[in-house]
């Protein structure tokens, strides 16, 4: 039973550490292809190639900052309907959403990372001799 919960333990970690890294991969060159760029008055990472999860952060910080400036600090739900600027937050809504999302999918890639390797390593870590205690009280490997 120990053998193939170790096993299993180091199949499934490892399938979600890969599985982790290729969800990183795959978000991060599709950000990239998008050729977004931090805009230049960011809090952080101005002007940085928005392809990772701190620079999509920073994006999407700064256009709410301009999204404010536009629509004097309302939200889409909060101006008026025939507000002007209401299709302006609408997008602006959208892009950050967009923005978070792709943060969360490189959370979720990184936990997976992480989760694989730990489950990888208590596989491997069941697969090892464990020790026993002869009755002089001696370890040895068994």
């Amino acid at each position: 039973m120990r053998k193939t919960a170790s096993l299993v333990a180091i199949v499934v970690g490892i399938v979600m550490a890969v599985a982790g890294v290729a969800t990183w991969v795959v978000v991060s060159s599709t950000l990239s292809e998008q050729k977004i760029v931090v805009a230049d008055d960011a809090n952080c990472l101005a002007g940085d190639e928005v392809d990772g999860p701190f620079s999509a952060y920073c994006q999407a910080d700064v256009i709410d900052k301009h999204t404010k400036a536009i629509t004097g600090g309302l939200t889409y739900a909060e101006l008026d309907r025939e507000d002007p600027n209401r299709a302006t937050a609408m997008d602006s809504a959208f892009l950050q959403a967009s923005l978070f999302t792709s943060v969360v999918a490189f959370g979720v890639a990184f936990m997976a990372i992480g989760v694989g390797i730990v489950l990888a390593l208590i596989g491997f870590g069941m697969r090892a001799p464990v020790p026993t205690r002869d009755p002089a009280g001696y370890t040895a490997a068994g």
